[in-house]
């Protein structure tokens, strides 16, 4: 078979293969759908659990068990993610209603981890079965799934709207969502309202639903941008953590501030980063009235206790809390959702819409089912009773045939063909017979009990609940009103099963204001040694042990305590670090790391100047690279308040050599040397001033695989002294080969 070549332009195949695998993340993996509220991973593991009947009245099964049939069956993206989602599922810090009930280590609101999946157990939650898969079989579509073996549902019955109860976080490509989490018996209130009135609008819809509840508790501190956020679909919540003030009762007892609930967005590691930032502040002087720390949470909940000096100013404590740690923080809302198979950013009522509206599709489909098998029932039942009024005409004709297909033909048509009766009035009777296939079938089947007069009877009362039925599922398919009722009826049973008290307050809070009194400006002397631990002295701690410090460490310059050090790396990198951040120190302390203070990793990366940044106005930084490409920088170039940034450009081969700090006027001579022993000398006045942000000029031509190696700068004498030899050359241009000296080992 001849192979077949399409030809397309590049950029319009690379543009359409990459929307093609947008919208499949967007859609079938991080973006909630508006129906049921679920990412297709955590429908899936619902669906599965339910499948394999892991519900709340049955023990738990092995958390692997569950993950290895959802990846083969539904999901098979990996087990990792999976187990993720069904830890999360069953973490009630993290959702508002937990849908799984898991048994084992599942994680903690501190950050740590859930066991691995083989050590874990789980089973859905008794919310889960009642609210979100209860008739799944009668209500929503079933779809192939990935290898078209299995069927899935595409969304699950879900009786709430899940997208506010449980929330949604998920990070797609060129878009995200974030949705907080609401409080059930609210968010219950809210629809009832919605449902007995459409027109209402977003400040009437929140007079009922306050506005999030996390699972955490905190407050949310800016109450009037609730109505903008709800409006439209997005904004900014201010929350913070709860402090309650626990004072003293005997002289001896210090006060304490109890920090009992914390932000949302501090779950995970955010607590023990809070605990460290305290600490850094009460180390600071900032929190000077902090005279210890404690976190004393447990099963019961969070308990961060902060003991106090006695008078203590307790709201300026608060304040610098929600100042400079993350007890205040902001959590972005952006209700985006998947809303007929495309991404939407949904208002309140957008939401509530799309709620009703879907269960009025599945609550039609389910009645619609219902209603055609309380039609088969009546039809059945209906032939049943009339069989039983004319009981022995049957009996006849099923005496007098030959077989089960001519007494089922008789029934339906009347048909007496080949039929022998005994009574020939039954003949006649038995011609007027026009029972339904169905009806027909039925009379074969009954057995000769159902003749037993209350038999009879339990049949005629089956009859009526079947037509009430009837009546009562057409009246609720022929007027939405009706439907209605049964949905505020459910949300009512919902509210009274499930609900829980609502546990974030909302308060217009007072700005936290906290103005820091600026550093006290004073000399302290810097140094870092060797290994690259950094250290500052005190002048009168420097002064008395100056010849101890010069000789045992590389760096030792005086700098103010408001000043930054620069370090140059030899990858081409500027590292800055504030003085502040290093404690003054004892003489024989052994210093921070640097790095501890930056990312310099002293693994791959060499200093190879160190300076503050105060000196280096007016100045120049020289630079000299292996591969020989040599600049003068102004240190004007290097004015950042960023902690690190590129200081050169480099080549992936190359890396700096050297690098000098220069004052704008010097007249001086550069020494070059090669690992082959090639020596250059010429003015510094020949290298050209670049930016930053490019690789200079060529210093020397350099032969196949050679390098440079070292760069001095002439001394006072007029020498330089190389390997204890005083050496002195011509002068020459940048980029000349140099003069061959002795090899420099």
């Amino acid at each position: 078979m001849a192979e077949k070549i399409l030809r397309t332009e590049y950029s319009e195949e690379m543009q359409k293969s990459y929307l093609d695998y947008s919208m499949s993340v967007i859609t079938a993996r991080a973006i909630p759908d508006a129906r049921d509220g679920l990412k297709p991973v955590q429908r899936r593991v619902l669906y599965d659990m339910s499948e394999l009947r892991i519900f709340s009245d049955r023990p738990h099964r092995k958390s692997a068990r569950i993950v290895g049939d959802t990846m083969g069956k539904y999901h098979p993206h990996g087990d990792s993610s999976i187990y993720e989602t069904l830890v999360v599922l069953s973490q009630d810090f993290k959702k508002g209603m937990a849908l799984i009930d898991g048994h084992g280590n599942f994680g903690s609101i501190e950050g740590d981890g859930a066991a691995a999946m083989r050590y874990t157990e789980a089973k859905l939650s008794k919310f889960t079965e009642e609210v979100y898969l209860k008739d799944l079989d009668k209500t929503v579509d079933f779809i192939s799934n990935y290898d078209e073996t299995e069927k899935e549902p595409a969304v699950l019955p879900v009786r709430v709207p899940n997208l506010l109860i449980n929330g949604a976080e998920g990070i797609a490509v060129g878009m995200s969502t974030s949705i907080p989490t609401h409080n059930l018996l609210e968010v219950c209130n809210t629809c009832i309202a919605y449902i007995k009135n459409r027109n209402i609008d977003t400040k009437g819809l929140l007079e009922i639903l306050h506005g999030p509840d996390f699972p955490t508790g905190g407050i949310i501190a800016n109450k009037k941008d609730l109505f903008d956020i709800y409006d439209t679909g997005n904004g900014k919540l201010k929350i913070r953590g709860k402090i309650e003030v626990e004072l003293g009762r005997k002289k001896s007892d210090k006060d304490k501030l109890i920090i009992s609930e914390i932000p949302y967005t501090m779950i995970g590691a955010g607590i023990n980063k809070f605990l460290v930032d305290v600490a850094n502040l009460v180390e600071s002087k900032k929190l000077s009235d902090v005279v210890d720390i404690s976190n004393q949470s447990d099963k019961n909940g969070t308990r961060i206790v902060l003991e106090l000096k006695k008078d203590a100013d307790i709201e300026k404590i608060k304040n610098i809390l929600y100042k400079k740690t993350k007890l205040e923080d902001t959590f972005g809302v952006n209700m985006l959702a998947i809303v007929d198979g495309r991404p939407e950013i949904l208002s309140l009522r957008d939401i509530l819409k799309n709620y009703l509206d879907f269960q009025y599709e599945i609550t039609t489909k389910k009645y619609n089912i219902l209603l055609n098998k309380e039609l088969e029932k009546k039809e059945i039942q209906e032939g049943l009773i009339r069989a039983v009024d004319v009981i022995d005409l049957i009996i006849a004709i099923l005496r007098g045939s030959k077989n089960l297909t001519q007494a089922k033909k008789c029934l339906i048509s009347g048909d007496t063909t080949g039929i022998n009766f005994t009574v020939k009035a039954f003949e006649k009777d038995a011609k007027k017979l026009s029972f339904t296939e169905k009806q027909a079938q039925a009379i074969l089947d009954m057995r000769l009990y159902k003749l037993i007069g209350l038999e009879i009877e339990a049949l005629l009362k089956d009859n009526a609940a079947t037509l009430k039925n009837i009546e009562d599922y057409e009246n609720i398919l022929k007027d939405h009103k009706n439907m209605d009722k049964l949905f505020i009826k459910d949300l009512e049973k919902i509210k009274r099963d499930f609900a829980l008290p609502r546990k974030t307050l909302i308060e217009d809070a007072k700005e936290a204001v906290y103005i820091e009194e600026p550093l006290a400006s004073e000399e302290v002397i810097f140094v870092m040694d060797k290994f690259g631990y950094c250290k500052v002295y005190d002048r009168g701690t420097f002064d008395k042990n100056a010849q101890a410090v010069e000789s045992e460490n590389i760096y030792v310059f005086p700098v103010m305590n408001t000043d930054k050090v620069c370090i140059f790396s030899n990858t081409g990198i500027l590292y800055k670090i504030k003085v502040m951040d290093l404690p003054i120190s004892k003489l024989r302390d052994k210093g921070t790391p640097i790095d501890n203070l930056t990312k310099f990793d002293s693994s791959t990366e060499e200093i190879l100047l160190a300076v503050s940044e105060d000196s280096m106005r007016g100045n120049y930084i020289l630079m000299l690279t292996k591969n020989g490409f040599i600049k003068k920088i102004s240190c004007e170039e290097f004015k950042t308040n960023n902690k690190q940034v590129a200081s050169t450009k480099l080549t992936n081969d190359d890396v700096l050599i050297a690098v000098k700090m220069i004052s704008s006027g010097i007249n001086t001579d550069i020494f070059i040397i090669s690992d082959a022993g090639y020596i250059l000398r010429f003015n510094i006045s020949e290298v050209n001033e670049f930016k930053k942000s490019t690789r200079g000029e060529k210093a020397m031509t350099l032969g196949y695989n050679e390098y440079i190696k070292e760069l001095y700068l002439l001394n006072d004498t007029g020498f330089v002294n190389i390997s204890g030899k005083e050496i002195a050359l011509n002068k020459v241009k940048p980029s000349h080969r140099g003069y061959k000296g002795q090899k420099i080992k």
